[in-house]
């Protein structure tokens, strides 16, 4: 498939995304959503996933040229993201490895969200993020509603949702909500040093850290360790654990496979 409104590649385990619509900040359109789609569901060989936008943006959430949530119209705003915004979220959120958000630019309303699902979101020093949806009077789709209050608690979650004040990378990064702010020329070199480790390590291990940290949220201490004792279980019989446990022993680098 041609895309016309993302950049996407897969090579040596790492794959990319880049949102390409710089000229209206890389918000998203119906043919945007379904370009998306479509590049995540080529993933077959991946071991980590970046997710970055061209120009001087991350995303800017929803373009509000779109007719299908134009402003003024009766538009059935939850079947857009009942059809696109949460699919996007739940596939970010389930994907078998670790996926970072390179967030280069702004970072507004769904945007700031789709970064927020990510795993790790490195940020420059001059992106902003903002949960724009009170200023249109709307809520923090995308996620924004679960995650806030869960990354900074439910004063700085409500401040945020309810000024819709940009909230710095740096700042965003004290308050725990995303995993760290980096010099502007140095997002690139980050992200990249990132991706190589995650394409090279124990990819069957890290998505079972990813998916028992999320799903620990509704467990209770009891459960959490059954669920803990059944995953080394299954881990400690895995081609990746062997050959972790010889390298060490002999002193060598280790070459998992991710099986």
């Amino acid at each position: 498939m041609a895309y016309e409104t993302i950049e996407f590649k897969l090579e040596r385990g790492i794959a990319r995304l880049t949102f390409n619509r710089p000229e209206r900040l890389n918000s998203f359109t119906v043919a945007m959503h379904e370009e998306v789609a479509d590049a995540l569901s080529r993933l077959d060989g991946a071991r980590v996933l970046v997710i970055t936008g061209a120009g001087r943006g991350f995303c800017a959430g929803q373009d509000l040229n779109d007719r299908a949530v134009a402003p003024g119209e009766a538009v059935d705003l939850g079947h857009s993201v009942e059809t696109w915004y949460n699919p996007l979220i739940r596939r970010i959120v389930s994907l078998p490895f670790p996926v970072v958000a390179q967030v280069n630019g702004v970072a507004a309303g769904a945007g700031a969200n789709i970064a927020l699902a990510c795993d790790i979101v490195v940020a420059a020093r001059s992106a902003r993020f903002i949960q724009s949806f009170a200023s249109i009077g709307l809520i923090p789709d995308s996620g924004g509603t679960w995650v806030l209050p869960r990354l900074v608690g439910q004063a700085r979650a409500l401040g945020l949702a309810l000024t819709a004040e940009p909230l710095t990378a740096d700042k965003a990064a004290d308050w725990g909500l995303i995993w760290k702010a980096v010099d502007d020329d140095r997002l690139a070199e980050e992200v990249d040093m990132l991706a190589e480790g995650f394409a090279a390590a124990p990819t069957r291990g890290l998505a079972r850290i990813k998916a028992m940290i999320r799903e620990s949220w509704g467990h209770s201490l009891d459960e959490e360790l059954d669920l803990q004792r059944d995953a080394m279980r299954e881990l400690g019989f895995s081609e990746d654990y062997r050959e972790g446990v010889a390298a060490f022993m002999a002193k060598r680098k280790p070459k998992f496979t991710g099986r």
